[in-house]
């Protein structure tokens, strides 16, 4: 090969290079700015110890970080689920135990789940002691419902795209 063609292949692999950084960066850009949409509450900070402020995010849904029993989980708060309902595959990272099985009803029929009870549960400067929750095999994802076992110890009120929860 004579040298000739060797700035022509350089260039190539210049413009090669570019591209991929450009596409790169693109890929990064547009990941957190999807996961902000989902979750617009990823930096939670409560005013104080017992109220914590949510802003809904794109889809209408109220997602927050939170703890059970200490390790970090990802909550999508739902006034109609009864208990907090972890996916199986969050339930087993985290060292849950699963109890007896169990029906529930949902928006898609009744299920078989399996009892738990979480030793602590944390949203923002709220946390609870000995929360009823189950192990849900048909979940997917990672996030968890955050249900009324939790939520039914607090003040729930809804202004506009604000979610306030008090204890």
């Amino acid at each position: 090969m004579s040298d000739r063609h060797t700035p022509k292949r350089l260039g190539q692999g210049m413009w090669t290079i570019a591209w991929l950084l450009m596409m790169g960066m693109l890929y990064l850009y547009f990941d957190d700015l999807i996961e902000e949409r989902y979750n617009p509450n990823q930096a939670l900070v409560s005013d104080t110890a017992a109220e914590v402020v949510l802003k809904r995010n794109h889809a209408g849904h109220y997602v927050a970080p939170g703890f059970i029993n200490g390790h970090k989980v990802v909550f999508l708060l739902d006034t109609g689920a009864t208990t907090i309902s972890v996916p199986k595959n969050v339930a087993e990272k985290i060292g849950l135990r699963a109890g007896l099985k169990q029906q529930v009803g949902t928006a898609n029929g009744t299920i078989d789940v399996f009892h738990t009870e979480l030793d602590t549960v944390s949203l923002g400067g709220i946390t609870l002691q000995k929360v009823r929750g189950h192990i849900n095999p048909y979940m997917q994802g990672d996030t968890v419902l955050l249900g009324m076992s939790f939520m039914q110890y607090l003040e729930i009120t809804q202004k506009g795209d604000t979610l306030t929860l008090k204890r």
